[in-house]
Parts: C-alpha cells; sequence; structure tokens
C-alpha cells in the first residue's frame, strides 16, 4: 500500500452514502483483506479454546495424567500463541484501515474545499465544513477498523455451529438460532438511534458556526457591545447540543444495557438445557464445559455486531455531511460546454462595465475616489465573480451594470475557466500566507529555481524577510504569516505573484502596508521586472502612479479619462482636479504616515 497521505485521495461517487463507503473499501481492499484473514484466525483459534477445554477435560477423566491430557495442554498453548500473534497484527492492522478511510476523507474534503473558491462558503457554513473534517471523517474511519472484527466473529459464529451440531442437535440449534434472535433484537434501536445522532450532529455543526464566526468577530463584537448578545446565542446553542447529546445517551444507554441482559439470558438458558443434558447422559462433563464456553465466548461477537450497528450508523450520518460538502460544485464548474477559443499572447483586456482597456505589454494603473469599485474592475479582469451579461439587445438589465470582459475577440466567460487561471493571476490587497517553507510559499507553480526565487525577492524589497525567517527560503512560514508584519506578508505575496510569470498580472494595493522609501523603491524594480508584460496596478499612490505606462480615473465605476501621471495631475480641468483630489488624499496619507 502507498504511503499516507496519498499524492491523490480520488473522486468518490456521490449518490448515497452506500456507495462512499464501499468505493474507499475498494481503494484500501489489500489492507482490508489482510486484517480480515487476521482477525478471522485469531477469532477462529479462540472460539477452539472450549472445544480444546472440552477435550482436556474428558481425556483427563479418563485416562488421568496421561497422554491424552498433556497433548490437550500443548494444543491448548498452541491456540493461545496464535491468538497473541493474531491480537498483535489484527490491531496494527485496524489501526492502519482506521487512518487510511479517515485520512483520505480528509484530503478529499480539502482538496475539494480549495476547489470550489467561495461557493463553499455560499452553500455551507464554516463551521458545517469543519466539523465534517473533524468528526464524519473519523467516523468514516471506524466502520474499516470494526468491519474485520465483525467478519471474524461471524465465521468463528459458523465454525461453533458445525461443532454444536455435531455435537448436540438440539443444543446446537438453541446457540445457533439464539443468537441471531439476540442480534436482531439490539438492531430495533439502529432507526431511532441513526435519527437522534444526525440531529446532534446537525446541531453540533451550527455550534461549530456560531462559535467560529463569533471569534472571528469577537473585535467588532467588543467595540459596539455585542458579546452578551452572542454570548447568550452561544449559551442557548449549546444546550440543545446537550439535549441533543442526552437524547443519543438515552438510547445508547439502552442499547448497552440490551448488550449486557440479552447475552446473559442467552447464557443462562445455555448453561440450563445444556446441564440437562449432562444429567441425563446425552453429553459427557467435557461437552457441558464445552458448551458453557462456547456460550460465554459467542457474547463477544454478538458484542462486535452491537458495535458495529453504532459505529456504522453513526458513519452514514458522517457520509451525508461529506456527501454534502462534495457535492458543492467546484469553481469552473458551470464552463461553457464549448469553450471559446483562447486569445493568443498579446491580446487587449476589456472591461466592458468600466470601459477599461488595458494595453498588451505595458503597465496600467487604475485609480479612483473609492478603491473597493477600482478593485472590483480588477477582480473582474482575474473572472472573479459571475459577470453581469447583456440581453439580447445587447444592453444590461436594468439594475445591474454590465460587467463582462472581452479578451481579444473572446469574452472571459466564455473560456476555460483553468484557460484563465493559467494566464491571469489576480494577486489581492489581503495576502494569504501559509504554514510550510518560504520557498514553498514563493514557488506555488513549481519550476522556480533559487536565483529566481531571489531575484523576485529583490523586485519586492523583501531581503529583510530572508533575514527575519531562520533559514532563509528553506524556513518556515507560520500560519496566516503571523511572523512577519503586515508590510512583509505584502512584499512576500508580491514576489510570490511575480513568480507565477503570468501574462496578465493584477495587482491590488501591492505596496499599501510599506513606507514611502520602500514604496519608491517597488516602484521601479516592479515596472523594469514586468517591461514587456501586461500588468494592472490598482493604486492610488502617486509614487508608483508616476512610474507606471498609463494610469485609467474611475469616477462612479467608469474610466473618465486616461494618460500619463505627470499629465493627468498637471491637468487644468474637471478631470485634473479630480485626479489631484484622489492622489493629493494618498500623499496627505503617505506623510502622515512618515510622520508617525
Amino acid at each position: 500500500m502507498r504511503p499516507l497521505p496519498l499524492p491523490d485521495p480520488g473522486r468518490p461517487p456521490l449518490t448515497g452514502p452506500a456507495r462512499l463507503l464501499l468505493w474507499q473499501g475498494r481503494r484500501q481492499v489489500g489492507v482490508l483483506l489482510g486484517a480480515t484473514l487476521v482477525c478471522v484466525v485469531g477469532t477462529v483459534a479462540a472460539a477452539l479454546v472450549p472445544w480444546q477445554l472440552g477435550r482436556i477435560v474428558d481425556g483427563g477423566l479418563a485416562d488421568g495424567l496421561g497422554r491424552t491430557l498433556w497433548t490437550g495442554l500443548a494444543g491448548l498453548a498452541g491456540l493461545g500463541l496464535v491468538q497473541v500473534g493474531a491480537n498483535v497484527w489484527g490491531h496494527r492492522l485496524d489501526v492502519e484501515n482506521w487512518l487510511r478511510a479517515a485520512l483520505t476523507t480528509s484530503q478529499q474534503i480539502g482538496h475539494h474545499v480549495t476547489r470550489t473558491g467561495d461557493r463553499i462558503t455560499r452553500a455551507l457554513p464554516t463551521g458545517e465544513v469543519v466539523a465534517t473534517v473533524a468528526s464524519d471523517a473519523l467516523r468514516m474511519g471506524e466502520v474499516y477498523a470494526i468491519i474485520p472484527r465483525l467478519v471474524g466473529g461471524i465465521a468463528a459464529y459458523l465454525v461453533l455451529g458445525a461443532l454444536l451440531l455435531s455435537t448436540s442437535v438440539p443444543l446446537g440449534l438453541l446457540v445457533l438460532l439464539g443468537l441471531p434472535v439476540v442480534v436482531g433484537v439490539l438492531s430495533l434501536l439502529v432507526r431511532p438511534l441513526q435519527r437522534r445522532q444526525a440531529a446532534q450532529r446537525e446541531a453540533t455543526g451550527r455550534l461549530t458556526t456560531l462559535g467560529a464566526d463569533t471569534v472571528s468577530g469577537l473585535r467588532i463584537l467588543r467595540g459596539i457591545g455585542g458579546e452578551d448578545v452572542f454570548a447568550d446565542r452561544y449559551r442557548a446553542q449549546s444546550q440543545r447540543v446537550r439535549g441533543a447529546g442526552v437524547h443519543v445517551a438515552q438510547t445508547q444507554s439502552l442499547l448497552d444495557a440490551l448488550q449486557t441482559l440479552l447475552p446473559g439470558l442467552f447464557l443462562a438458558v445455555v448453561v440450563w438445557s445444556g446441564a440437562r443434558l449432562a444429567l441425563d447422559g446425552a453429553i459427557s462433563p467435557g461437552q457441558l464445559v464445552a458448551f458453557y464456553g462456547f456460550a460465554a465466548f459467542l457474547t463477544q461477537p454478538l458484542w462486535t455486531a452491537s458495535e458495529a450497528i453504532r459505529v456504522i450508523t453513526r458513519a452514514v450520518v458522517g457520509a451525508r455531511k461529506i456527501i454534502t460538502v462534495l457535492s458543492v460544485p467546484e469553481a469552473g464548474s458551470d464552463d461553457p460546454a464549448s469553450p471559446a477559443e483562447p486569445p493568443a499572447p498579446g491580446e487587449p483586456l476589456e472591461d466592458l462595465a468600466s470601459g477599461l482597456v488595458v494595453t498588451p505589454g505595458r503597465t496600467t494603473a487604475v485609480v479612483g475616489a473609492d478603491p473597493d469599485e477600482s478593485a472590483r474592475i480588477a477582480l473582474r479582469l482575474g473572472r472573479l465573480g459571475a459577470p453581469v451579461l447583456p440581453d439580447a439587445a445587447g444592453d444590461a438589465p436594468a439594475d445591474e451594470p454590465l460587467s463582462a470582459v472581452r479578451w481579444g475577440r473572446a469574452m472571459l466567460h466564455e473560456l476555460a475557466l483553468t484557460e484563465v487561471r493559467g494566464r491571469v493571476v489576480v494577486a489581492e490587497s489581503t495576502p494569504h500566507l501559509f504554514t510550510g517553507p518560504l520557498a514553498d510559499e514563493l514557488d506555488v507553480r513549481g519550476g522556480a529555481d533559487r536565483d529566481a526565487l531571489h531575484a523576485a525577492m529583490a523586485v519586492a524589497d523583501a531581503a529583510d524577510v530572508l533575514d527575519s525567517v531562520p533559514g532563509g527560503l528553506d524556513g518556515e512560514v507560520e500560519e496566516k504569516g503571523r511572523s512577519l508584519s503586515g508590510g512583509q506578508r505584502q512584499r512576500v505575496a508580491l514576489a510570490r505573484a511575480l513568480l507565477t510569470g503570468a501574462e496578465v498580472l493584477v495587482l491590488i494595493e501591492p505596496t499599501s502596508a510599506v513606507d514611502a522609501h520602500t514604496e519608491a523603491r517597488i516602484a521601479r524594480t516592479l515596472t523594469d521586472a514586468r517591461r514587456g508584460a501586461t500588468t494592472v496596478v490598482v493604486t492610488a499612490s502617486p509614487l508608483v502612479l508616476d512610474a507606471v505606462d498609463e494610469v485609467a480615473l474611475v469616477q462612479d465605476g467608469r474610466v473618465i479619462a486616461t494618460g500619463r501621471h505627470r499629465d493627468l495631475v498637471t491637468a487644468d480641468d474637471d478631470t485634473g482636479r479630480a485626479y489631484r483630489a484622489v492622489v493629493s488624499r494618498t500623499e496627505e496619507v503617505t506623510r502622515e504616515a512618515a510622520r508617525r
């Protein structure tokens, strides 16, 4: 079997919990069969111990301390050694089965969530997704850990059935038919237990979501005095989870009680019947001992069967939740069946909503009084967010601005998303960094050598990051880059974007968290590094605007002027005044930050 984690966890069927569980079983069939074989050998060996004891008793009564007794003891010791070996290897294989199923399911969820974009948060609460990984994936693993033990118990039951019937047909039938009756009674609790576990799972998912939302908004809640309100909501939902847990515990406790009561009654009936047969001379004393041992042993597979009922019930509930998460469509799943012909390199990009035209091979800055408005234009260039398409007459809906983007002769939404993502990279203003080596954090597409990594860090003026991370490029970046300052995180994200080598690179406020001196250096090195390549920068910084090839001024969602920074800032008209109002405000903020 391949080591964990798997390079490709696969894509399971989503038609139902049974199909999902069977698919995962086939994926680890080797370990599953090995564990089953070991469990069958170990359980049958344990089942034969009472039979061997019966032979020893009868042999000792007949021959005393003779050869029969010592041979029987040797056989008993052999059965014990088989059990020891089977238990050791069986446990190892059970744990591996559990780990493979649980970790593979976690990988499937993690990989799928990363491919859904923001659809997952629109379809499901964050806490529900977290609970699926933290709880439901583990429940999936438990199924494959208990199946070998269940099969081993069934095998032992069949072996004992043959021995019992060969010794005493009435007593054998009592044991063989009584055990399924007990299991049948216990199975009556499956449906109510499953229903209550599903209710508890729903309540737990909502509680996790509420907790995650509360923690993420704690600073805002404190600012508006809303902590008590959310604490009350969390307390109320916590009580609902507690109540659902009590209902599950009530059913589970009844199942546990019957697991003890019914096998005990079954054992008492078998012993009483066997004693009557022994008194009548129908069976020997040794056979009575064997029958008692058989009945006592059979409580073990009975317990395993009831435990399997509980495990499979929880796994079915969890599998439904996993299917819900995996059923969220991936980003790009709504691509046209026959994507348009990709544009040739060097084709212009045009945002129809704003009128922005991005000239190939040049660095274009987008500036406006409303930074969010400018950022929305940039996001549309990377096909982030659903486009609002024109109607049959070519007009936008009355309540929506037209947001389709043309790239060459093709509309952006007509292209395959993988084509767009491979050629257009959008780096947002708030960078997301993950745990791992700094080199891996930078080289997200793979293939960059050390010289390229150092060159990108130099363009982003991030040499100090290499000094602050122990180990430099090989050093570990902490989760969310919390060991770095805001400016350092932003410059690492800029270097990462540059290393993609994107045909069209869209940068949203790439220097908003750095000081003026650093910003000036980045503006010069960035335009030099991207010379001849298509670059769009959303910024209102005069230092960056002065370095780009062209500036587009946006007002009320439309481009009202284009030109060089120095021409726009000196223009003696309404456009010049509007441009200076935006740029001068940014200069004041920059000077204030420098004084601080």
